[in-house]
């Protein structure tokens, strides 16, 4: 009998166990020990980025990486509203304002047409988000940042691993956003990092995620009283979940190779459904799937999402637009209509099923109930 598939599952096997185990077992140094320093040196290799600090979430990143970069009050952040919703909130955590600029067809990231129509005098940075694991116009928008003197920042949570003109995401602006959330390329449960190569923002990241002090590497290890020079959070990661990650990092590009095949087997089994639009890999980029987000014709998407439903296939909408939710609408006036492009985008879209593990049997069934419902329609 066929069980229910999932939007995703979490690819595990016995090297993580153990590596999570050596560490419990030694009995010392599960928040500050040295698997989060080598995790963030395994890192910088990966995506050949000079620094690296990691965080407890992706969330987390954000925040610091803007209190680094000095964004604060009277400042304004450009952003997508197509996106999670920490992207445009993380302005709000340091009192800066996002403004959302609206998303071209392509890649569903930030066009930039429209990111040049939203640049004011107190325009400060752009955050640049790769939606689903496909690298963004981030090209366009590093041009636009250095014309303007603006930041450029990239949010990678959902592209760990994508590549755009033979650069890793992440390492193109000047700073990067990583998430190792449970549904990410690599997870730690929760995790997140920022990666850049300057190394006085590097400086500021590490006061900022663990209070502010200095020297936090030995705090355990010294008779000695700390020092704090700024103000700063307790945003660490533990030694028990870095650990976790040298083991993910470890196998990511077997895990990202097989993301690639389920992408493809997908396109192939949903070719012959007209009202599918699959995803696209423009040349230059790499795509690493960490969601495989189909659109289809608006005023029968939710009901195609119920009907796989019925049939035990999970799916999700990947993104309702924020500047409609509650908050947004309340607290800045939005009322629909300002960003035509993201609010059609967004009825469109689906986000099926997604994992290393996802058997071919079961994309050939989630395709034959799509072209079921669409044959029934």
């Amino acid at each position: 009998m066929r069980g229910e598939i999932p939007l995703f599952k979490i690819y595990w096997d016995d090297e993580d166990i153990r590596s999570v185990s050596r560490v419990i077992k030694r009995g010392s140094h599960w928040a500050v020990g040295p698997e989060v320093r080598k995790f963030e040196e395994m890192l910088c290799g990966y995506l050949g980025s000079r620094f690296c600090v990691t965080f407890n979430s992706g969330t987390s990143a954000l925040h610091a990486a803007l209190l680094a970069h000095k964004i604060g009050p009277g400042d304004e952040v450009i952003v997508p509203s197509f996106t999670f919703v920490a992207t445009a909130n993380a302005p709000l955590f340091v009192g800066a304002k996002p403004v959302f600029a609206d998303i071209e067809e392509e890649t569903l990231g930030l066009d930039p047409d429209d990111v040049l129509e939203k640049i004011g005098p107190n325009t400060r940075a752009i955050i640049a988000v790769h939606y689903a694991g496909l690298p963004c116009r981030v090209g366009d928008l590093r041009e636009i940042a250095q014309d303007y003197g603006l930041l450029l920042i990239e949010d990678a949570a959902e592209a760990f691993g994508a590549e755009y003109k033979g650069s890793k995401v992440g390492t193109i602006g000047h700073s990067g956003i990583l998430s190792f959330c449970q549904n990410k390329i690599i997870t730690t449960g929760e995790g997140g990092a920022v990666v850049t190569d300057s190394e006085e923002l590097y400086r500021r990241l590490r006061l900022i995620r663990s209070h502010g002090r200095r020297d936090d590497d030995g705090y355990f290890d010294s008779v000695d009283s700390a020092d704090y020079v700024s103000l700063g959070y307790n945003l660490r990661l533990s030694s028990i979940l870095a650990a976790l990650g040298i083991s993910q990092l470890r196998k990511v590009d077997r895990l990202i190779q097989l993301r690639r095949d389920r992408a493809e087997r997908y396109n192939s089994a949903l070719s012959g459904v007209p009202e599918v639009r699959t995803p696209r890999e423009p040349e230059g980029s790499l795509h690493v799937y960490q969601l495989y987000t189909i659109r289809t014709p608006g005023n029968q998407r939710d009901q195609l999402l119920r009907y796989l439903a019925q049939h035990g296939i999970m799916s999700k909408v990947y993104f309702d637009p924020i500047h409609l939710t509650s908050f947004y609408r309340e607290n800045f006036g939005y009322e629909g209509g300002e960003l035509p492009v993201t609010e059609y985008v967004s009825k469109e879209v689906l986000s099926l099923p997604m994992f290393p593990t996802l058997r071919e049997e079961d994309i050939l069934f989630i395709a034959e109930k799509i072209r079921e419902f669409f044959e029934g329609v």
